[in-house]
């Protein structure tokens, strides 16, 4: 099962505070095995969205050089210009973003993270998310190449209706990988898993909870 966080230092309170509790936050997700983080604060100038990229991005590199075992992945909200940049591992974009296919061509045509010529060593593939809210976006998804789509909302969301979990269900007929978001609890996340969710994904779900409990909960479906 994937496990998705999606990060939203808002829900934290305190303006200094909440960039604290974030960092600590993903630290703590990458210590827990979860399998990809999404930096999603989109109300960030781009130049303080691209430092906070970078001390993620250093969080990780330390956590995953003291542990060969952790493989937490970064992925950035609709900025392929600043996961370049900061060496994240990947883009998520939005149903009306550009493509995946055009996020490889971006990703190649700047070496990212390419090593020093002769080395021998291929180019890192970027890993590429998609948020799908339809059946048809997931297959559109799929056939431009995303490595997986997250899928929503499944169950409530304010002023949105909510897909629902038979949506779900032919969402997760596509090729790729489909997380479930949206109203994700520990209760109900079993009902997207057996509806053929690869994963699940959550922003409230792994910020208002203790992070340890939450993974162990869901790992146990």
């Amino acid at each position: 099962m994937l496990l998705y966080y999606i990060t939203d230092r808002s829900q934290f309170p305190g303006d200094g505070a909440s960039r604290r509790r974030l960092l600590e936050n993903i630290a703590q997700a990458c210590r827990c095995g979860v399998d990809y983080i999404q930096l999603r604060e989109r109300d960030l100038s781009t130049r303080n969205l691209e430092i906070l990229a970078g001390e993620v991005v250093a969080i990780i590199h330390e956590l995953r050089t003291g542990n060969k075992e952790l493989k937490t992945g970064l992925l950035i909200n609709s900025r392929s210009d600043i996961a370049l940049v900061s060496g994240a591992d990947g883009v998520h974009l939005r149903s009306d973003d550009i493509s995946p296919a055009e996020v490889r061509k971006i990703w190649t045509r700047r070496g990212a993270r390419a090593p020093s010529p002769g080395s021998g060593q291929a180019l890192a593939r970027v890993i590429v998310g998609v948020s799908c809210h339809t059946p048809s976006e997931v297959a559109d998804a799929a056939a431009q190449g995303a490595d997986f789509a997250v899928f929503g909302p499944v169950f409530e969301k304010k002023s949105t209706q909510p897909a629902g979990l038979d949506a779900l269900r032919q969402a997760c007929r596509e090729r790729i990988p489909v997380l479930a978001l949206g109203g994700i609890t520990v209760e109900n996340a079993e009902s997207c898993i057996q509806a053929g969710a690869a994963g699940i994904a959550g922003i409230r779900l792994f910020q208002e909870n203790e992070m340890g409990k939450v993974v162990a909960a869901l790992r146990r479906l």
